[in-house]
């Protein structure tokens, strides 16, 4: 079955850096569109970044454009969200999550299958 497991999450103080990391399996990887997500508390759940399935062209939401980067190495069946001058408005659950079709949306509704979520917290 398909499972996304995301991982490198944790506490950093503003200014830092963290490196998010999603292993996908169940499903051909190099055929899926794939996004990251967050979830704030009493947010609903928000477009972060998004890749094409060879890795061609990158999408991002206005809020971290500059300083997130999404990756992903077909090879590996891995996707990867390098964060840079995190701040504490960048506090949230993030999300990995694999969408079927080869078209971009930041629509949470037009992905197929989600990760469990990595905490992200920045906070001096």
């Amino acid at each position: 079955q398909v499972q996304l497991v995301e991982s490198g999450g944790g506490m950093v103080q503003p200014g830092g850096s963290l490196r998010l990391s999603c292993a996908a399996s169940g499903f051909t990887f190099n055929r899926y569109f794939m996004g990251w997500f967050r979830q704030a508390p009493g947010k609903e759940r928000e477009f972060v970044a998004s890749i094409t399935d060879n890795g061609g062209s990158r999408y991002y939401a206005d809020s971290v454009e500059g300083r997130f980067t999404i990756a992903r190495d077909n090879a590996k069946n891995m996707m990867y969200l390098q964060m840079n001058s995190l701040n504490p408005e960048d506090t949230a659950v993030y999300y990995c999550a694999a969408r079927r079709y080869y078209s971009h949306t930041t629509d949470a509704a037009g992905y197929n299958a989600w990760g469990q979520g990595t905490q992200v917290t920045v906070s001096s």
